[in-house]
């Protein structure tokens, strides 16, 4: 299947671009020069570069990590939560867009660590898939499902949901990616956060990669939905962010569904 795409604009960043801090607390110079995780900002959003996807946390007195990586990746977390001048004891919550290893992988050990998992319950109970159970039932979702570590307790999304993070945080149910895919929407700084539900290969916006979705026809009709947004910002989860003129890609978008 050829996908449509809407030019994003810009040159994509390497892995190491570096962050213009503006947060509360200026971080350490030597810690900023030396850490190997640099990042990319939009106001006080932060993008933390962790293999195979990029989280994004919100600098607020109280800090909110949207995803957290693979398996493992809190060490990197922390280090780069460092390097900001923040630390993981600051961190309230993390939003999972969805549920799959490389964006809610780590959730497992975050949450031991006391920090609440916000998820949407149809990825959260997908979860509990086991290897034996992608045998007896193969399917793409269960696949992604049982290479994810099953979590203690999440704080379920619901569609609607507006969370106290950027002026209100509101929950957007965007199924077909996985079936609790989400997308996050900052009215106050019209930023959308898209997880997977659109990627920028090669600088230009495009839907959900149509071999990692559980249904692809439904992940795309979402865009209609996110055309109606007054969205300046869109926030993706493997490539640079596009800075402007989002409503007009989400609507070049959509007159294709």
């Amino acid at each position: 299947m050829t996908s449509s795409t809407v030019p994003l604009g810009g040159r994509r960043a390497g892995p190491t671009s570096q962050c213009a801090h503006h947060v509360p607390g200026e971080p350490n110079r030597a810690a900023r020069e030396t850490s190997p995780y640099r990042c990319r900002m939009i106001g006080d959003i932060a993008t933390i570069l962790l293999p195979r996807v990029r989280a994004h946390v919100i600098l607020e007195p109280e800090l909110t990590l949207i995803d957290c990586g693979l398996a493992g990746s809190a060490r990197n977390i922390r280090r780069a939560l460092a390097a900001l001048g923040r630390s993981m004891d600051e961190l309230a919550r993390v939003i999972c867009t969805h549920g799959h290893p490389d964006h809610a992988g780590g959730a497992r050990a975050l949450a031991r660590a006391g920090v609440p998992i916000h998820m949407h319950d149809a990825d959260a109970r997908g979860l509990r898939t086991c290897w034996a159970d992608l045998i007896r039932r193969p399917s793409r979702g269960r696949f992604f499902a049982a290479m994810t570590p099953d979590l203690p307790e999440v704080v379920p999304l619901e569609d609607g949901q507006v969370l106290p993070v950027l002026g209100g945080l509101e929950v957007i149910h965007t199924p077909g990616h996985t079936p609790g895919s989400v997308c996050l929407y900052g009215a106050r700084d019209r930023v959308l956060f898209v997880g997977d539900m659109l990627q920028a290969p090669s600088g230009n916006v495009t839907f959900a990669n149509d071999v990692c979705s559980d249904d692809i026809v439904t992940a795309r009709r979402q865009v209609r939905r996110l055309a109606s947004l007054d969205v300046k910002s869109i926030v993706f989860s493997h490539y640079p962010p596009l800075k402007d003129g989002a409503r007009s890609v989400l609507e070049g978008l959509a007159a294709k569904v």
